[in-house]
């Protein structure tokens, strides 16, 4: 277990804990933590962390414990070495988009998802589409078919108060998938993540390949707690599209998106207009740069509960006329 962004143990043992235990007792595995797991480290000692727990052949995962907001301040410390010699299974989503992005760079397969403070420390317990994903991820060679939930939350609880490690925060019905040009079948490897995180590592231009090296891939897109608005969310797609990137993915998965945060808590009514404004947004930027993309809206996989844990590098099939998407683990 992992800090490579911000060192939330440092601030919310008891949560971290409860992660921490889960590890264990539903998985079966033994947690290992690294010096700045609950320390606020540097960026190179982060990254001193994350290749230590890739050289050591004793660990057969790494898990994030959260995300954060300066990861790409880690990348230029790793030396790819110890990651291209034992590629295990690394778990983490939003600010890890960095690390989850890196390591496809460097031809190392990963998961989206799977922050353990997040989705395995739930206070009601850990959802049964993140441990079925996880499970498939970390023990089977399985064909999982990621359905629509019937019930998802955007809330998010105080992780100060007790309450958290005992319940989890209110649900809602989940309108379910929302299918754009769904008239063909396209098997692929994923490749995308936190839209933010992206567009800062197109922005950097280090750690992204050139455009065509994604053709035929499934691109992932989800945004954050930070709900950026609708105008935000497309000119970050304009500018992939102008760098001849969005043309590249015959089929595109969009997360639901988070529209409410601890200090903001709009109505639900607003809260869905959020999110169709941000499906317009995607629509317009395909329109503009990629007319004939399939997508798919109202999938789960990112900032809200519940959380599959998808294939990063790996494959996935989006059937349009099945209506069914399929993570190959």
């Amino acid at each position: 277990m992992l800090s490579p962004s911000f060192a939330a143990p440092r601030l919310f043992p008891a949560v971290h804990d409860l992660g921490v235990r889960r590890i264990g007792e539903l998985l079966g595995l033994e947690p290992v933590e690294y010096p700045t797991t609950r320390h606020q480290g540097s960026p190179a000692e982060r990254a001193a962390d994350l290749m230590a727990a890739y050289a050591d052949p004793a660990i057969r995962a790494v898990f994030a414990t959260i995300g954060g907001d300066d990861q790409i301040t880690v990348l230029p410390h790793l030396d790819p070495a110890p990651f291209v010699a034992d590629p295990k299974p690394f778990f983490g989503y939003s600010d890890n988009t960095n690390i989850l992005n890196w390591l496809s760079l460097h031809g190392v397969p990963a998961y989206h998802g799977g922050s353990t403070m997040v989705h395995l420390a739930r206070g009601g317990g850990a959802d049964p589409e993140h441990l079925t994903s996880l499970r498939a991820a970390l023990f089977e060679t399985v064909d999982l078919e990621i359905t629509p939930v019937a019930e998802f939350s955007d809330e998010e609880l105080d992780w100060a108060d007790p309450a958290a490690l005992t319940r989890s925060a209110p649900r809602v019905s989940s309108p379910g998938f929302h299918w754009h040009r769904a008239d063909r079948v396209v098997t692929g490897p994923a490749w995308g993540g936190n839209l933010e995180i992206l567009h800062w590592n197109l922005a950097a231009n280090r750690w992204i390949k050139p455009s065509d090296a994604y053709a035929g891939s499934v691109l992932l897109l989800e945004t954050s707690e930070e709900m950026p608005p609708a105008g935000e969310v497309f000119r970050m797609l304009r500018n992939a599209g102008e760098r001849g990137l969005l043309e590249q993915f015959p089929a595109v998965l969009v997360a639901t998106a988070k529209a409410s945060n601890l200090q903001n808590r709009p109505p639900q009514e607003d809260r869905a207009r959020y999110r169709d404004e941000q499906r317009d947004a995607v629509l317009r930027a395909l329109a503009a740069y990629h007319p004939s993309a399939m997508a798919v809206f109202g999938v789960d996989f990112g900032h809200t509960a519940p959380q599959w844990i998808l294939p990063y590098g790996g494959r996935m099939t989006v059937d349009g006329p099945g209506r069914r998407i399929i993570a190959h683990y």
